[in-house]
């Protein structure tokens, strides 16, 4: 007998997060391959899948069935005083039956997030009242109202509830059956023995009532073998191990069954099958995707008005200006087209008033040529209210003091763009275009992202929301997957494999980025099946992967490293008979992937003409004021919804801290939009390479190039960034020789001169290609865009046509032929020559919009940074705080530029780095951790009242101390706010006095609160005078030992995250700087160090000990430097031999080799490791490693002053070093004299070391 045909409607994927594991293309490719023509996917309380879902049933040819699984409140979702009772709600399945279905659901769900979360997602019988029209229920699962009831014995309850939902839905409310005969005993138990009594009641409850019964399998993952994977995945949603008693299981029964496999269950029950294709077809099938739903500007009415605009142009007139065709295009709706030639005209308004004032009045012919055609593209693509939208927040951000980048990427290209301030680049002056960023032959969404200041992001956001309204705004969510590593760890976790190996094993995978496990296990098997064991499959593995690395093929690289970790893991769980390992193997590849939680992006956000919920279901969002939508990027622009990227950039937050500080140092307001392009001063700062903390210019590389090109225009910078980011840096040494005239430079026409000539002859950026296809082949713009995108994204089909185009371009274009002729070439070879260098740049090619944009930023900061170092450093610094490496960066280089860098002051100090009378920063008080910004306010508002503080007792009876208390007290004293305030220390501020209560500061803060009270007091009595004042004692101050150097830089440490006033390595700088080849940082890359022998130094910043599987001793070391921090391993005998000197010691030097690591176990090949030779204190190393000193001087700086200075020095600090001479003559350097002096030796004392460390014109060297 056949089969009855079966459609799926109570369907889970992996977006029921840590519930379901299947995925969605796993559900729709199997619906797919058993012939349904159906399926539904209705995942708890959300709709995060329903758009994939949806896309992949229309490209399968199978109707998707879009729904939820609800959970109704037992209440109502303002209920939420009784954990138990409003927690938990009852399972209904809900699915759209048409459009009006699906904007419901999309309500539903979105309530149910934003307004009835607790515990989970809730829905009440009030809002399915109000929102059932075009939806099909169902009872769903055992967690239903109905199924509850019967379970409880009270079928009266249960009639009730099916009278209740027949009312709301009639004929489209539908009793579930399933059944799941579970092979675990106590599954069968506890849930197939309930659902069979359930679906005997529900049988007979369906005769009695008349609503019809379906048949239902509650999937939760695809097939049958997934079921383990799925219960490893539900001991990860609630923190169970596999062997816990108590956990939560399911029956196993819960896959994806076929169309014969739901017969064979539901063989008695026909009418439950039948009734599965009688929902499916009264599903309607409608589309989700939309054309852009623009939201609307609104037109100042003294421009014009919409009434204005009807009475004014009919249907005919639009048609005319738009064409016939496009006009249908764009929907053919009157209205809606009228609305955009409204836009439209208000944009053009604006823009020719921005126009006039960048290239003057008249215009002309041909900016005025570019402007009218991205104009009428504009309208014509129907996207005239967008740019308004982004003009309008754009503005609004400028006027609120928000710092707003130059542009980024295509968008710059517009002319349009950039007259109504959109951006701040001229592209017309760059040679920037406009169809980069749209096309007028290829119809897509307008994209422009947006960077402002890291603070003024969230103003814009909130301008954005209160202008369009909180429910048309919101961020887009992103999904949390469970990536290769912590596969490994959870999965080990749950199956209870040791820690130690979990942890093992997950270090043995590469940190390269998209590593991936990808099937790797399965992967070995089926290597081990072809080939006949396992070993062999291990040798095929390492062959391929030989040959992978040797053809650069990363990817495939990537993924064979993985599949040979594997296999070794596989030996060695076979030979030790570990199942455990075998199993975390197996199941980490099938979970691997899957959604483990969601997200906000970073930068996404929609702006929407309607509620967003009418077109797409939100969520709420820890630590976001905007909802989130439940659908990711991927989806939201092909509904119709306006998609942009806010950014947050730390550059322009360095920036604006630049300008405030030149503000409060040198009461200037710099416009810094506004410089002078051609800077002389600007230009030799790039020249020199002094570019550290310059916007993409400061990496050592681009440092090394600068010094070499020695740029001396904007389009240097521009060619340089694009060059360098992407490449191809093999061109650069090409470019600098070009530049300065050491290597010709030629052309393959003579036509590519004037699009060439800025790179000297070299193709850097996109649209030097497009240009030239314009030129030489006549293309249109939007054709030659089309040979970008082709060339780049590497559409063979698409490429082949256009070099036809090209070619017969080329062939019809005299001025093309007669270059040719002139340079005595055949104009095919020319073609074929030009379009191969073409092809080879676009694996390379550089948007020069985003590069001019990018270059703006730099000039920007490399003009504060050579006008206004100090503030410039301030910014700098301020937005770093929390980075050591780049602090450490920074400071040196400030100490460089001979900036001086000066702790918290309470009488200097503002909120955050500023720069002094003298010229020095001074650290901003709100960064101290304790002190509060109302803190700082109040420190600065009574200083510029009343003057600065004398000393603290000043400080104590002026300041607040309502604003001002005991925590923020003692963070500015320990921070150092208070050293300049008479002759106090540190330690003294924390020290009892003998016979007294408490600490200085709580005596302190007594005597301040006294002594305002009694102040207080004084003023408001009726007979207050001055002589009427009792005089307070002041609290003396503790007699104590000052901080030693290190435990106050380790509470300034605590305290602002940085050694400020000095580091504890100060005092070893010598010791590293001559004896260390290596700094710490460089360790992080082992492989660049293979083979290496080093000697590093730093203090210790962690050490941990622990017992190995055998219960042998290890440690773990933590050593940092000024760069950062690595850890040392401590084994075995390096243990025993070393830890004596690794435990006492606070300041090491270590020696030692990057090596291949010892060969263990199978997985240790190809490894590298540190070993250590020896560590020695850096305390020692001046007195036991030193025995030569040489100086290093001209002759002409050698005074009488300096030689008896020495002289002194030497025979007062004599020791055990040689001292050796090297005189020199600054005219000519290789003229010198070596000396040895034989009758002095001497000892490293500080007082001889700082003699020639503040003497910069000698060098010294120690060996």
């Amino acid at each position: 007998m056949a089969n009855i045909p079966f459609t799926h409607l109570h369907v889970h994927s992996q977006y029921s997060i840590l519930d379901g594991q299947a995925s969605v293309a796993a559900l729709v490719n199997k619906a797919a391959a058993d012939g349904m023509t159906a399926v539904a996917l209705t995942d708890h309380g959300n709709m995060l899948g329903i758009k994939e879902f949806f896309d992949l049933c229309r490209k399968k040819g199978v109707k998707p069935i879009m729904g939820v699984e609800a959970y109704v409140a037992e209440r109502s979702i303002a209920d939420k005083s009784d954990k138990n009772l409003d927690r938990s709600g009852r399972h209904l399945i809900l699915l759209a039956k048409n459009r009006t279905g699906y904007r419901n659901l999309l309500k539903l769900t979105s309530i149910a997030s934003v307004e009835g979360f607790f515990y989970r997602p809730r829905i009440d019988k009030q809002l399915l009242e109000q929102y059932h029209e075009g939806l099909i229920v169902t009872s769903a699962c055992l967690g239903g109202e109905v199924p509850q009831k019967i379970m409880k014995g009270d079928l009266d309850g249960a009639r009730e509830a099916i009278r209740w939902y027949k009312g709301v839905f009639g004929e489209d409310y539908y009793l579930e059956l399933q059944r799941h005969p579970s092979e675990d005993p106590r599954m069968r138990e506890q849930v197939y023995d309930e659902q069979v009594k359930v679906n005997e009641h529900l049988l007979l409850l369906s005769k009695e009532m008349g609503v019809k019964v379906v048949a239902a399998n509650d999937v939760h993952f695809a097939d049958a073998d997934k079921a383990e994977a799925h219960d490893i995945m539900i001991c990860m949603n609630t923190g169970k191990d596999v062997d816990d008693e108590t956990r939560m299981r399911y029956t196993r029964q819960e896959w994806f069954k076929t169309t014969a496999e739901m017969n064979a269950l539901f063989a008695d029950v026909p009418q439950a099958l039948e009734s599965t294709q009688e929902i499916a077809a009264k599903v309607e099938e409608f589309d989700l995707n939309s054309d852009p739903i623009m939201p609307e500007f609104p037109i100042p009415e003294d421009f014009a008005t919409w009434a204005g605009y009807l009475e004014k142009f009919k249907e005919e007139d639009l048609k005319a200006e738009f064409g016939a065709e496009r006009y249908e295009k764009l929907g053919g709706d009157y209205e809606h087209l009228l609305r955009v030639k409204l836009e439209a005209d208000y944009l053009e308004h604006l823009t020719y008033k921005g126009a006039h004032k960048f290239y003057g009045d008249p215009l002309a012919p041909e900016v005025k040529e570019r402007i009218d055609f991205e104009l009428e593209t504009v309208k014509t693509m129907g996207f005239p209210g967008y740019f308004l939208i982004v003009q309008d927040f754009i503005n609004a951000a400028r006027e609120m003091g928000v710092l707003v980048g130059p542009g980024r990427g295509s968008a710059a290209g517009s002319a349009v763009a950039f007259c109504v301030g959109i951006t701040a680049v001229d592209p017309i002056k760059h040679n920037l275009l406009f169809e980069r960023f749209l096309n007028p032959d290829r119809i897509s969404m307008p994209d422009v992202d947006i960077d402002f200041d890291d603070d003024g992001r969230a103003l814009v956001l909130d301008w954005v929301a209160q202008k369009y309204g909180k429910d048309k705004v919101a961020h887009i969510c992103t999904f949390g997957t469970m990536a290769a590593k912590s596969a490994i760890k959870d999965v080990g976790r749950v199956l209870r494999l040791p820690l130690s190996e979990t942890d093992r094993i997950s270090k043995l995978i590469p940190e390269k980025p998209g590593t991936k496990l990808a099937n790797a296990y399965k992967e070995v098997l089926k290597a081990e099946k072809e080939k006949g064991s396992l070993e062999l499959a291990m040798a095929a593995i390492e062959k391929a992967l030989a040959s992978a690395r040797a053809q650069d093929k990363d990817k495939e690289a990537s993924k064979l490293e993985i599949q040979l970790l594997f296999a070794r893991e596989m030996q060695r769980g076979r030979s030790e008979g570990d199942e455990v390992l075998l199993k975390t193997l197996e199941l980490a590849c099938e979970l691997e992937g899957s959604v483990r939680q969601t997200g906000v992006h970073a930068c996404g956000v929609l702006i929407g003409r309607d509620p967003l919920d009418e077109h797409i279901p939100l969520m709420p969002a820890k630590d976001a004021n905007l909802l989130v939508t439940q659908y990711d990027g991927g989806f939201v622009e092909s509904i119709g919804l306006l998609k942009m990227d806010f950014l947050g950039l730390k550059t322009l937050s360095i920036i604006k801290e630049a300008l405030e500080a030149i503000k409060l140092s040198k009461n200037l307001d710099l416009d810094i939009n506004s410089i002078a392009d051609d800077d002389q001063k600007t230009f030799e700062l790039f020249s020199r390479g002094e570019t550290t903390a310059i916007f993409q210019f400061e990496s050592a590389g681009m440092k090394k190039y600068l010094r070499e090109l020695q740029p001396n225009r904007f389009e240097d910078l521009v060619a340089m960034n694009a060059l360098y980011r992407p490449g191809p840096m093999e061109y650069i040494p090409n470019f600098i020789a070009r530049k300065h005239g050491r290597e010709e430079i030629n052309y393959d026409h003579p036509l590519m001169e004037s699009f060439l000539k800025d790179s000297y002859g070299i193709t850097v950026f996109q649209e030097q290609v497009m240009l030239l296809a314009r030129k030489l082949g006549g293309f249109t713009r939007g054709e030659s865009d089309s040979l970008r995108k082709a060339m780049g994204k590497k559409i063979f089909d698409m490429m082949a046509k256009l070099k036809e185009k090209f070619d017969a371009g080329c062939k019809k274009n005299p001025e093309f032929m007669a270059g040719c002729e002139s340079m005595n070439k055949k104009p095919q070879e020319v073609i074929d020559k030009i379009w191969k260098d073409w092809e080879a740049f676009a694996s390379y090619a550089f948007n020069k919009s985003h590069s001019v944009c990018y270059a703006q930023l730099a000039y920007q900061t490399g003009y504060l940074k050579a006008h206004y170092p100090a503030e410039f450093m301030a910014g700098v610094l301020s937005r770093n705080l929390n980075d050591i490496s780049k602090i450490t960066t920074f400071m040196e280089e400030c100490q460089r530029m001979g900036i001086e860098v000066l702790g918290p002051d309470v009488n200097e100090s503002h909120l955050k780095f500023t720069v002094n009378q003298q010229g020095a920063l001074r650290f901003g008080m709100a960064a101290i951790k304790g002190v509060g910004e109302g803190v700082v306010l109040e420190i600065i508002r009574e200083r510029e009242a009343r003057g600065p503080f004398k000393d603290v007792y000043d400080f104590i009876e002026r300041i607040s101390l309502q604003v001002v208390n005991k925590k923020a007290l003692e963070a500015l004293a320990a921070a150092g706010a208070f050293d300049n305030l008479g002759k106090t220390h540190r330690a003294q501020f924390f020290a009892p006095f003998e016979g007294e209560e408490g600490t200085f500061i709580e005596r302190l803060l007594r005597y301040g609160n006294r002594f305002q009270s009694d102040q207080a007091s004084t003023q408001n009595s009726l007979f207050g005078a001055a002589n009427m004042v009792v005089e307070i004692k002041k609290p003396e101050l503790p007699k104590c030992n000052e901080y030693t150097t290190l435990e106050k830089l380790e509470r300034e440490k605590e305290l602002i995250g940085i050694f400020l006033s000095a580091h504890p390595l100060d005092d070893y700088r010598l010791e590293l700087r001559n004896f260390c080849n290596l700094k710490l940082d460089a360790l992080n890359d082992l492989e660049a160090l293979r083979g290496r022998e080093f000697t590093t130094g730093g203090m210790v910043v962690g050490l941990r000990e622990g017992l190995t599987k055998k219960g042998n001793r290890f440690a773990i070391l933590k050593l940092e430097d000024f760069t950062g921090s690595f850890e040392f391993a401590f084994f075995g005998q390096d243990f025993a031999d070393f830890f004596g000197p690794i435990s006492s010691g606070k300041f090491l030097m270590i020696k030692g080799k990057v090596q291949a690591r010892r060969k263990w176990k199978p997985e240790d090949e190809d490894k590298l490791e540190v070993k250590v030779h020896k560590v020695s204190l850096l305390s020692e190393v001046l007195e036991t490693q030193v025995h030569d000193m040489t100086l290093r001087m001209a002759l002409q700086d050698l005074s009488q002053e300096v030689v008896t200075e020495m002289a002194r020095l030497s025979m007062e600090n004599a020791g055990k070093v040689v001292l050796r001479f090297q005189v020199y003559d600054k005219e000519d350097p290789n003229q010198q004299v070596k000396l040895l002096s034989r009758n002095v030796r001497v000892s490293l004392t500080p007082e001889l070391l700082r003699f020639f460390e503040d003497r910069p014109e000698i060098s010294m060297s120690l060996s």
